[in-house]
């Protein structure tokens, strides 16, 4: 079988799969709308959480930005793992001990303010379409290659799956959906990891091969013989302040992700939460450890699989063909000397972020483009692997994009309907008219995601970088003083979000589509949701002592929060039952 035939086989019984559960898992009650009923058990939560945080960004684009960039690129390695465990030890238990739908809820309830709600429900709105769009882009990259379809079908295909099982079963729905998908990127994540790992170094481990073989010296090597920096020099691309906070934004941004939040919701108790914490750690551990490996072997596979052959040998390689296609590798001979070059530098010139393929880059050696987000889907090619591993890593980035695209919908969904709609609009609404107002939500989001599918405003993991500076600057502050503050009252935290997301998407929307220079030290736009996080800090605190402090009852409400609940119990202030 031909590798596209491999790859519409197992994307059509991985989809059939979706829809079954999506069918299964069909709810009629909010609460299992919007949290599975309380009832997800931690280790099938685990997994969906890990699935629902590792996205295409993780599995498409991640290993593409540290190839690309090198030892800087171990920011998002850090950020978001390291992100994750703050989320697990300092925010999740409490958040689910609260016992609420979202994160407005949260921030409604304790903050006793209907505008609290509403600017944290529009910050969700705001945070979720930004990081959908990554994930959008994700699945028209895999179905533009593997299937050979126009980006605009493959989203849409992909969203009409989404909208079956987010519609039909909610976060129910959603939740063991999410599990079948973890299962699935993972397996076809680790697999080629494996066999390009031993092809390369006879080592199958990708983390061992990483750390004791001499392919990253070789490549440090190549990378010098070529002009560019030793692939393992730090601060090559990026300078250390920069580092440092597109790392803490991206730390930060992760513990205020409103789509992750939700998820230790799901759970029965406090103590479910943090063992669901614990498993889902586990499972990211096993992509986020192969990463850097599969970033470096990706790396050294395609210098060589390029630099110095003739047009005509590339032309040649099928792979180099297909991707051709897509508009994501390119390749020009500037020199006329009949051989391709790799060299620092975009070999063509840009317009914005789009390559203007017949305007060649005459300040650049470079003769080969290729975009970061290709890395990982190209690399069982270059590497010559069974055409049903390709296959099943073209499935495994769909799974990613696709279950965090749910997530992300009902979270929008369920910031319109349940934070907006039932919560002011209409308190009286029952259980029916609440959950077809969810519905009505999802496939109006689902329409807004599928327009940033087809126009996505950047790489992959760059926009989901955007997303987790805007969710530091406005959820992060606010939630953790609303738990470990009982003096934070609704005044700051109101200040303090309009500050914190005003100023973090003035300076994201300036650099990147209007022009402007990163003025403040040379942070750039992925970096500077850690100022807007702490501006955010600052002026919560600051507002929250120079106006009154919040009721006896809300400050009852915070110390009883950071005290243990009865083993095995939460306690549920509202909303749903033990």
């Amino acid at each position: 079988m031909t590798t596209e035939a491999w790859t519409y086989l197992v994307v059509t019984i991985t989809f059939l799969l979706y829809l079954y559960i999506g069918w299964r898992s069909r709810v009629r009650e909010s609460s299992g709308f919007y949290v599975a009923g309380h009832g997800v058990p931690p280790l099938a939560n685990g997994a969906a959480t890990a699935a629902d945080w590792m996205s295409a960004a993780s599995f498409i684009s991640m290993a593409g930005l540290i190839s690309a960039m090198g030892y800087d690129g171990s920011i998002y390695l850090m950020g978001w793992t390291g992100g994750y465990v703050l989320l697990a030890l300092l925010l999740a238990p409490y958040l689910r001990k609260f016992g609420k739908y979202t994160v407005p809820d949260f921030v409604g309830d304790r903050y006793y303010s209907t505008p609290a709600r509403i600017v944290a429900a529009i910050a969700a709105i705001f945070v979720s379409l930004t990081y959908v769009a990554g994930q959008m882009r994700g699945v028209g990259i895999v179905f533009s290659r593997f299937l050979h379809v126009d980006i605009a079908v493959g989203v849409i295909v992909g969203m009409v799956i989404v909208a079956f099982f987010a519609v039909l079963g909610g976060m129910k729905g959603i939740t063991w959906t999410q599990v079948a998908q973890y299962a699935i990127l993972i397996t076809a994540y680790l697999i080629p990891a494996f066999a390009i790992s031993h092809m390369l170094t006879g080592n199958p481990v990708p983390q061992l091969a990483f750390t004791t073989s001499d392919l990253v010296s070789r490549l440090n090597s190549i990378q010098t013989d070529l002009g560019f920096s030793e692939y393992t020099k730090p601060f090559a691309n990026k300078s250390m302040l920069d580092v440092l906070c597109i790392t803490l934004a991206l730390m930060v941004g992760t513990a205020g992700l409103p789509h992750v939040i939700v998820r230790f919701y799901t759970v029965p108790s406090v103590r479910d939460a943090r063992y669901s914490a614990g498993w889902a750690l586990l499972f990211i551990a096993l992509l986020y450890t192969t990463a850097p490996a599969l970033a470096a072997f990706a790396r050294y596979n395609l210098i060589s699989s390029l630099n110095g052959k003739t047009l005509e040998e590339v032309q040649a390689l099928e792979w180099a063909r297909s991707w051709q296609s897509t508009k994501l590798l390119a390749f020009i001979d500037k020199d006329k000397d009949g051989r391709l070059t790799i060299a620092p530098g975009n070999a063509f010139a840009l317009k914005g972020k789009t390559p203007l393929f017949d305007q060649p880059n005459p300040e650049s050696r470079n003769e080969v483009y290729f975009d970061p987000d290709i890395i990982v889907l190209s690399t069982p090619e270059v590497a010559n692997l069974a055409p049903w591993v390709i296959a099943l890593v073209a499935a495994g980035g769909l799974a990613a994009a696709l279950s965090t695209a749910s997530g992300l919908l009902l979270v929008i969904s369920s910031s319109i309907a349940h934070d907006v709609y039932f919560r002011l609009i209409n308190p009286k609404a029952d259980e029916a008219h609440r959950v077809f107002v969810g519905r009505i939500m999802v496939v109006a989001a689902i329409g807004v995601a599928g327009y940033f599918g087809i126009n996505p405003p950047g790489f992959v993991g760059e926009v989901v970088a955007f997303a987790f500076g805007l969710a530091a600057a406005s959820f992060f502050p606010i939630i953790l003083l609303g738990i470990f503050d009982k003096r934070a009252n609704r005044e700051g935290a109101i200040a303090g979000m309009v500050v914190g997301l005003g100023f973090t998407a003035y300076y994201i929307i300036g650099c990147q589509f209007m022009g402007m220079r990163p003025w403040l030290f040379g942070i750039s736009a992925q970096g500077i949701g850690a100022v807007g996080m702490l501006m955010n800090l600052a002026v919560t605190f600051l507002v929250s002592r120079l106006t009154p402090p919040p009721p006896l009852e809300i400050q009852r409400l915070v110390e009883d929060l950071r005290i243990p609940a009865h083993p095995g119990r939460a306690v549920i202030l509202d909303e749903g039952t033990e």
